[in-house]
């Protein structure tokens, strides 16, 4: 997608040559409310490979606000640069400047790339950003409650497979062992199942080892792909499931926190003609933009992961409605989805 999608609302383009800042701000859809989604630093090779990412990712946005009941429409933001040698206040801080000037149509957050510190400083331009700091009166971390919803939506996708939530004696294939994956990591050796992972990061692979000792490391996603895994849990970026990945996956469910996991459109199909259970990822990996949602009105942890643990129920409806009418769970998930936005923005045509 190398041009605008005619579906999307709005799509700025942001510069300031003095910090050096280029930046994508994509609005996919406000039906439901403020567009809502995180901020991307990354190193792109090209400015056409940053449009592709944003206009995918808000649209993304969109459908996973709108599955976990948010009151919010779907946005995203990718900064084109690298986070270790180009990020800077006043990099940060004129980013924030361009939000503020979309008047509240867009509220960002952490991302790939971006932390909580980073919201902290983009908050000095603009009242519309949240995954701020709890110091700063935020709700910290979202990757805390992405990796709760992750877990809910594995199990939910456990008992549909094998009439069990429980993951125990399971082998959990966990591709990406970054915020997300770490606490992932946690929650499924207390479930008492069984871990192997991957990283490109050395640091990553240290920590495994130092922090969970019985944690098998594989070299590469290809050998944790072709590995003995009952479940493929990508929480790195993108298209980790193509046409390759799904010949050689071993794995009967697929349930991780990357976002658009599907390489291109068909893969859910190629899953299903596998027997491959594939959990919807921006269902269940919306508890992280549950946990910065609910920072708008005033954060409170007991009430967002509760929130987020609805993602167990949500997926467990989405598998149900698939097997009933004959549909890949991506595809359920979609309609579900659209005719939540379809509903609930029609609304508005009702004048008060």
């Amino acid at each position: 997608m190398g041009v605008f999608s005619s579906q999307h609302e709005q799509v700025v383009f942001c510069h300031d040559p003095h910090s050096g800042l280029r930046a994508i701000i994509a609005v996919y859809s406000t039906a439901l409310g403020p567009a809502l989604g995180g901020t991307r630093f990354y190193p792109y090779a090209s400015e056409e490979e940053a449009l592709h990412d944003v206009l995918e990712l808000s649209r993304g946005m969109a459908y996973k606000n709108a599955l976990a009941g948010l009151d919010l429409g779907g946005g995203k933001a990718v900064i084109w640069g690298d986070p270790e040698k180009d990020k800077s206040e006043a990099l940060l801080r004129a980013y924030g400047r361009f939000v503020q000037s979309l008047g509240g149509r867009y509220y960002t957050a952490c991302d790939v790339g971006t932390y909580v510190q980073d919201m902290d400083v983009v908050a000095k331009e603009t009242r519309f950003v949240t995954g701020r700091s709890e110091s700063h009166g935020g709700a910290g971390d979202s990757s805390v409650l992405t990796a709760y919803g992750v877990f809910q939506g594995m199990r939910a996708a456990a008992e549909h497979r094998w009439g069990t939530p429980s993951l125990a004696g399971r082998r959990i294939g966990i591709a990406g062992l970054g915020k997300v994956g770490k606490h992932l990591t946690r929650h499924l050796l207390e479930d008492g199942a069984a871990v192997v992972a991957t990283d490109v990061s050395e640091r990553a692979l240290d920590w495994a080892r130092a922090t969970y000792p019985q944690v098998d490391l594989v070299g590469s996603n290809d050998e944790l792909v072709a590995s003995a895994i009952d479940v493929y849990a990508p929480c790195a970026l993108g298209g980790a499931l193509n046409d390759d990945t799904v010949a050689v996956l071993r794995a009967k469910i697929v349930a991780g926190a990357a976002n658009n996991q599907l390489a291109h459109p068909g893969v859910e199909k190629l899953l299903a003609e596998r027997d491959v259970l594939y959990a919807p990822d921006y269902v269940v990996n919306s508890g992280g933009v549950i946990q910065v949602a609910d920072e708008i009105e005033g954060f409170n942890f007991a009430r967002a992961k509760e929130r987020a643990g609805r993602i167990y129920d949500t997926t467990k409806q989405i598998l149900q409605v698939a097997d009933a009418e004959g549909v890949p769970p991506a595809l359920a998930a979609d309609r579900l989805a659209e005719r939540r936005m379809a509903d609930v923005g029609r609304l508005r045509t009702i004048l008060v």
